[in-house]
Order: structure tokens, then sequence, then C-alpha cells
């Protein structure tokens, strides 16, 4: 009797676990700070192509206003490759400054202070049609990219310290989903109903401002990431609170302890700069695997799907004036496939969803170069065309879109992540940027037979990560560290090196470890 009440104890702590698993504030971290964040990204990435005759008529008049002289084409097309492409260079401009602003001011207050990157460059754009100055929308654009690549950054790491390891995953795919939610609003915003006019198109980069603001509204009433208080600032009685805040309950003893426990294995918490970082062997295999998610993240091909909607539409036989209206469906493709993850991940893991993703990508891609290379000789392949176009971009979505920002959160240990963090941006828009330099030269060299290039960086992403990628749902830090240390033997030596140097320590020592402060200013605990 007494085992079987335990065990109903149990089964009723876990229920109770689980319901407390998606607590209020958490929810409205997320939802607040990714609306903020990732939800701009995308739509900066998209709000560029419904007004792109209208602001190329602007640099025009423009140009003639000052020189009395048309601007040739070739200078049109130079401002505006800039105009589009410098989103990037602020973007990686953006994740190397990122490490020293999340230590010094903590996840949360870097979101709101990246606002003010936000906030600018939603008034130099929107304002750049009536100052008659397109240098203000090129510059709006770069500082935009700054914020882009802060939140890329800011944003996974907050929303992987605030989280249940239950529910990491989930809360993770949350930049992913407002990323494609960006991406669809800027395409609903861009069309000729809305925003899509002459007289119209500054509003599409002034409303930039309103989800900054809705962002700066609720992020101070939320508390700062628990882990990040506890370990970094150590201050318990906050971290604490926040913990209360996060999980929505009372006793919080436990996760408080788990957090503790963890970083004692790694007792020197000096936040790790990136030269440090690269040379530390038991991050060896996390470090290139969060290299190639993020490298095939930007390369896979998706960049290219874009480039051939419009023409693969107009081939089908879609009528010119309605193509703006059927592209909305490739963002609607978008959003609910990485919601479908999102609710999928903690199930299935991160595995499959990763290399499953990249491998039915391989798999359309050849279809697509199949189908584009023979439609004028078969009537409906321009229909199957447009079916590969949705089915790449739904694979994308539901799991190489948004799962290497959650492996770049889970991989490193507290001190490792800003530094994780820039690593991982820095791939992320050089990748972008590079695809941008360099996709016109493939697709006029290959054609149609481009794909195939980004069908072999998907198959060789898929290839490697099924020999490398640990499972880490529901895993501790510690654990995937220790899913890692197996691959390279003096990975675990040295891990086990600190483990056993950790156990001659006095206990007197071990509870300095967590006293307020030290000597020099740094207190000695951190976590996996």
């Amino acid at each position: 009797m007494e085992n079987k009440e335990k065990n109903g104890e149990i089964k009723e702590n876990q229920v109770v676990k689980k319901k407390l698993d998606w607590s209020g504030s958490l929810i409205v971290a997320a939802l607040a700070g990714a609306f903020g964040s990732s939800f701009l990204y995308g739509y900066n990435l998209s709000v560029v192509n419904a007004p792109t005759v209208y602001i190329k008529k602007f640099y025009n008049a423009t140009w003639e206003r000052r020189y009395s002289s048309s601007i040739d084409e070739g200078t049109l097309t130079l401002l505006w490759s800039i105009t589009v492409s410098i989103f990037s260079i602020g973007g990686l401009v953006g994740a190397i400054i990122v490490t020293p602003i999340v230590k010094f001011f903590g996840r949360k207050y870097t979101l709101m202070l990246n606002n003010i990157f936000a906030v600018i460059a939603a008034l130099l754009m929107g304002f750049s049609s009536l100052a008659g100055s397109f240098e203000m929308l090129i510059l709006g654009r770069i500082i935009m990219g700054i914020d882009a690549g802060v939140s890329l950054s800011a944003l996974p790491m907050y929303l992987s310290e605030i989280s249940p390891k239950e529910i990491r995953g989930s809360l993770g795919q949350v930049t992913a989903i407002f990323i494609c939610i960006g991406v669809f609003t800027g395409q609903v915003l861009g069309l000729p109903e809305i925003f899509g006019k002459e007289s119209l198109w500054p509003y599409l980069f002034g409303v930039i401002i309103v989800p900054s603001v809705i962002q700066l509204v609720i992020l101070p009433f939320l508390p700062e990431s628990p882990r990040y208080l506890l370990l970094e600032k150590h201050d318990i009685h906050r971290a604490e609170k926040a913990f209360r805040t996060f999980l929505g309950k009372a006793d919080v003893s436990y996760e408080v302890e788990e957090v503790l426990a963890e970083s004692q294995i790694h007792r020197n918490v000096q936040l790790a700069s990136i030269l440090q970082l690269l040379r530390n062997r038991s991050v060896r295999w996390q470090i290139i695997t969060v290299v190639v998610t993020m490298g095939c993240y930007q390369l896979c091909g998706l960049n290219a799907i874009w480039y051939y909607t419009n023409s693969i539409f107009s081939a089908s036989g879609i009528n010119h004036d309605t193509i703006p209206y059927v592209t909305l469906s490739t963002g609607a493709t978008e959003t609910l496939a990485a919601v479908f993850s999102g609710l999928v991940i903690e199930r299935l893991g991160r595995r499959p969803l990763l290399i499953g993703g990249f491998g039915l990508m391989v798999v359309f891609f050849a279809v697509l170069t199949t189908s584009l290379t023979l439609q004028y000789h078969v009537s409906w392949l321009p229909f199957l065309s447009i079916a590969c176009i949705l089915a790449i971009i739904a694979s994308f979505c539901i799991g190489p879109g948004g799962i290497p920002f959650v492996l770049t959160g889970e991989f490193f240990e507290q001190s490792q992540r800003p530094a994780a963090f820039m690593i991982a941006g820095t791939v992320n828009w050089l990748c972008n940027f590079a695809v941008g330099l360099l996709f016109p030269f493939i697709q006029s060299g290959l054609q149609t037979y481009c794909f195939l290039v980004f069908a072999v960086i998907c198959l060789t992403g898929a290839t490697y990560l099924f020999f490398v990628l640990p499972e880490t749902k529901n895993k501790t830090l510690h654990e995937i560290s220790q899913a890692f240390a197996k691959r390279n033997k003096v990975t675990l030596e040295v891990q086990e090196m600190d483990q056993y140097s950790a156990e001659r320590k006095s206990s007197a020592e071990q509870e300095s470890n967590f006293s307020p402060t030290k000597d020099n200013g740094e207190a000695e605990c951190r976590i996996v």
C-alpha cells in the first residue's frame, strides 16, 4: 500500500511538473523576446522585395535632383545591391559585439538595449524618402543588421537559460517561428492594398518601430536569466525569484541546487574568449558541429528558392498581378512548418528533425532540378516545381531553420555560451553574405543545375550530423557534454582530471566557490 501511495505521489508530482513547465511568464518572455528580435530579422529579409521598383525610382529621382542627370543602370544596380547586402554586414558586426554586451548587461537587458538600434534604423529608413536621402535608407539597413546580429545570439541564449530542459527545444523553436512570421508579415504588408505602393513604401520600414516598442514595454516586468544571475552575478536571491517566476512554483531549491551541482564540475567562471574556446579540446566537436549546422543553415539554398519563385509561378501560367498573392503560400508554409517543428521537437528530438530536414531537401532539390530542366517539354511540370518549392521550404523549417540556434544554447556551459554564440553568429552572417555575393554567378553559370550544388551541401550536412550529433532532448548540459566527451579520449581524460582535482578540494574550499565575491572579483562556480 505504501509503495502504491508513493508511486501515486510521484506520478502526481510529474503531472504537476509538466503543467508548470509552461508558466505564463515563460510564455510572455518567449513571445515578447522573439517579437522584438527574431521577428524583425525575418521581416527585414522579405520587406525589401515588394517595394524594389519604387525604391529604385526614389534612387533615380534623388540622383537627378542632385546631379541634374539620370543615374546609369550600373550605378543603380550597385546602390541597390549595397542596400540589400549591407544588412548582412551589419549582422556580422552585431554578432561580434554581442559577447561583451551580454556579459556586462545580461541577456534581458541586451535585448532591451538592442531596440535602440531598431528604433534608429526605423526612423532613418522611414524618413529617407521625405528627406530625399537614399543614404539614410542604406545606413538604416546596416543598423538594422546590427540589431539582427545581436538579437539572433542574445535571444536563443536567454530562452535556453530560462526554460526547463523538458521544453528547452520547443521554447528554442520560438526563435525560428517568429523569423518565419516576420517573413510572412513582410510579404503581407508589401501587398498593393497595404503598403506596396509608391507613396507608402516608407511605412514598410517605419513599422519596424512597433515590435521594438512592445518589447521595451513588456521585458522590464520579466526577470533576467536565473542562470546568469546565479553563476555570473552571484545573486542567489534574484536567481531564486527568477526561477519562481519562470517555473510558476514556490519551491525552486531543486533547480538552484541542480545548477550549483553542475557548476562544480567546471570551477573557473571567468567568461571564455573566442581564442580560449577554440583552444579548448573539451568542446572541439561542439564547435565543429555548430559551425557545420550554421553553415548549412545559410548555404542550403533557401535563398535560391526565393530567387526562382516568381519565374516558376509565371511558367506555371499564373497571372503576373496574382503572383504576389500566390507567393504568400511560401510564407504561410514556412510558418506552419516552424510551428509543427516546435510542437514535435520534444517528442521526436533534434537529430531526426535536423537530419531528416536536410535529407528531404536533397530529394526535393533533385526533383526540382529535373522539373525545371524539362518544364518547357511537359505542360504539368511547372506545377511539380511549385510543389517542390513548398516542400523544400517546409523541410527547411521543420529542422534546419531553427534547431541550429537551439543546439548552440545546449552545447556549451555558462561561461562559454557568449563566445559560442559569437562564433555561430559570425559563421551565420559570413555565409549569408557569401550566398548573396556568389549566388548570381552560380546561377548564371549552372542555370537550373545550381540546385544540385545546394543538394550536395545538404547531403554533406546530413551525413556529418548523422555520425556526430548526439540527441540532446531532455538532457542536462552536463549530460550533453559527456556525450561529446566520449568521442575524444583526450577530452574525456581532461574532464576526469578536472573531476579528480575537484574531489581533492576541501569542503571549506567548495563552499567558498559559491560565495558572492572573491579576491579577484570572480566566483569559481559555473554551469556546464
